[in-house]
């Protein structure tokens, strides 16, 4: 294998396990306070018990959790074991990854608010025709919950959710997050650089196809796939494909796949798999007409898609150092905080497993506690609630995080304007990477700044949309002729676009 191809693959691998770290984390101690705070009774109860109504709660609660198709696999493994109902697992495994308050914040400022709303529907809709078949075709795969030791109300309840955190991830649910990752390298390996940039067109009739084979093994968080949608709105790009890669690159990948089969059964998992395909492909070609957008020019191609392709060309000169530079770039402060708090849980819990396979820790937790005086500050909580209370929690920082993510317009302006000075210097002197990656952070400002006013204004005008539009046409026309190593036409270019760019400013600023 050439080394190139490696480490581009490498790189995407990389850039999916950061990007996938906070959702991972969330999803973790989501299961920790399904199985210690809501226990098995509590667990079947809040998604209600393999009804029609179990759905539609498994669909709701899946749009409030901030998890990625990784960061369900422990959830989906804890709700196994409460006993929830098989049909009412898989529908929370597929939505919970498409929404949560960051991603739907994200979304709508992307296209018409309608169109997010009519796939936040329509994904309602799978679920419900998939879940409910899939129970009636694969009866008796409700497993009786399992024995689970009652924590006494307290600190040592509180010290188990980071004791069943720090288990799991170090036992098979890394594993399956592992080859869901594989997925990752496995496309990068067989897509050569660029090479879907052109296969997404509104007028190709192949286009869901094609996205399907490219995001069924693909990784996307909530966040990247709705960005990515984004631009396909904007470049006139399937929405049929767009919806696909919502369902499959964001709401699957083979980890989830193997939990499946390893839960059900390959049968089973392929009968689920098989009712997901036949009704998001029949949907996904129904809405492509009435959902495109009439106001868009179609571009003949798109960069949005990259991210699956590997990211070098055969002939890279030292590609381990150019992917460690483009990870260091990319990757977020908060990703790296992240990523160190699931290093750590990984080695506590690998030193778990060795040291105490038996569990004796928890037993010594879970052990008969003395009785004491209690005083009027010492209030009993029934564990249910408790977890009821740590699920608004993460919910409620969730929301303050779309505040934090998407910050007040001035900021957004002033982080765009360094971005955009970096993006033109490096455009205008030939330096095609580094003005590519300054491009994307501009674009990534430039979003961030219409979700801000969108948070804050409730809403975004058409002349802030049409504003914002305009500028990111500027990036990418700047993008293409820098890549073509046409640096004059990119000089003349950049005048133009800080002209734009002058227009933008004033736009979000005065008007």
């Amino acid at each position: 294998m050439n080394s190139a191809v490696f480490w581009g693959s490498l790189l995407r691998v990389g850039q999916a396990l950061a990007q996938a770290s906070p959702f991972i984390l969330t999803g973790l101690f989501v299961a920790a306070l399904l199985r210690r705070f809501f226990g098995a009774d509590k667990t079947r109860g809040l998604f209600g018990g393999g009804t029609y109504l179990g759905l539609l709660k498994a669909w709701a609660i899946g749009m409030l959790l901030p998890v990625c198709s990784l960061g369900v696999i422990p959830v989906a493994r804890q709700m196994r074991r409460a006993g929830v109902s098989g049909g009412t697992i898989l529908a929370f495994a597929l939505s919970a990854p498409l929404f949560n308050p960051l991603s739907l914040m994200y979304g709508l400022t992307l296209s018409k608010p309608l169109t997010i709303l009519i796939f936040s529907i329509l994904s309602l809709v799978v679920i419900t025709i998939a879940g409910s078949l899939w129970d009636r075709l694969c009866r008796g795969q409700t497993l009786d919950p399992q024995p689970e030791t009652a924590m006494p109300k307290g600190v040592a309840r509180i010290a188990s959710l980071g004791l069943h955190a720090c288990r799991e991830l170090a036992g098979v649910t890394a594993l399956m997050m592992a080859v869901g990752l594989a997925g990752v390298f496995l496309l990068a390996l067989a897509l050569k650089p660029g090479s879907l940039q052109s296969d997404m067109g509104h007028d190709n009739p192949y286009a869901p196809l094609i996205m399907t084979a490219v995001a069924l093994p693909a990784y996307a968080s909530p966040m990247t796939a709705m960005g990515q949608l984004g631009s396909m709105f904007q470049h006139g790009n399937s929405v049929g494909a767009a919806f696909i890669l919502l369902s499959f690159g964001a709401g699957m990948n083979l980890g989830v796949l193997w939990w499946m089969s390893a839960a059900y059964g390959v049968r089973r998992a392929a009968v689920w798999v098989g009712i997901i395909l036949s009704v998001v492909l029949v949907l996904s070609y129904a809405i492509e007409r009435p959902l495109y957008p009439k106001d868009i020019e179609p571009a003949n191609h798109t960069h949005a898609f990259d991210i699956y392709c590997r990211a070098f060309e055969d002939t890279t000169t030292s590609p381990a150092k150019m992917a460690w530079e483009k990870l260091r770039k990319e990757v977020q402060p908060f990703e790296i905080v992240c990523l160190r708090v699931l290093g750590a849980l990984l080695v506590a819990g690998i030193v778990l497993r060795v040291a105490d396979p038996n569990e004796r820790l928890e037993a010594w937790l879970a052990r008969p506690q003395p009785d004491r005086p209690k005083s009027r500050w010492d209030v009993d909580v029934s564990g249910h609630v408790l977890g009821l209370v740590g699920l608004g929690t993460i919910v409620a920082i969730s929301i303050v995080g779309c505040f934090a993510y998407y910050p007040d317009k001035s900021e957004c302006l002033e982080e765009l304007r360094l971005a955009k000075v970096e993006a033109f210097t490096a455009a205008m002197s030939g330096n095609h990477d580094q003005a590519a990656f300054w491009i994307h952070v501009c674009e990534d400002w430039l979003r961030r700044l219409q979700v801000g006013v969108y948070l804050r204004e409730f809403g975004l005008s058409e002349y802030h949309r049409t504003r914002a539009k305009v500028f990111r046409q500027w990036l990418e026309l700047i993008e293409h002729e820098a890549e073509e190593g046409a640096t004059d036409e990119a000089r003349k270019l950049v005048a133009r676009a800080e002209r734009t760019y002058m227009m933008l400013s004033k736009a979000f600023r005065q008007e």
